[in-house]
């Protein structure tokens, strides 16, 4: 078998996923007990599905715009 090496971006998406699952079980947990302060958790699950790929995105384009520099600033000295 011929293992491949993981990139940043692979390793970022995965735990993506992963909190993405967990966030989703939390939701529905949540929205089936009735206990004091429910409705915020379930607000702050619903909030989080939506910003938690957004916050990936721009992580994963900053980190792309730095590397960039990075490598240019290298190539010129």
């Amino acid at each position: 078998m011929d293992k491949k090496k993981k990139t940043p971006k692979q390793i970022a998406a995965l735990v993506c996923v992963g909190l993405l699952v967990l966030l989703y079980v939390v939701t529905l947990v949540v929205a089936c007990l009735n206990f004091p302060g429910a409705d915020r958790l379930f607000q702050a699950c619903l909030v989080a599905t939506v910003g938690l790929p957004i916050l990936l995105w721009i992580y994963m384009w900053l980190y792309g715009k730095m590397k960039d520099r990075f490598e240019e600033r290298d190539s010129e000295e």
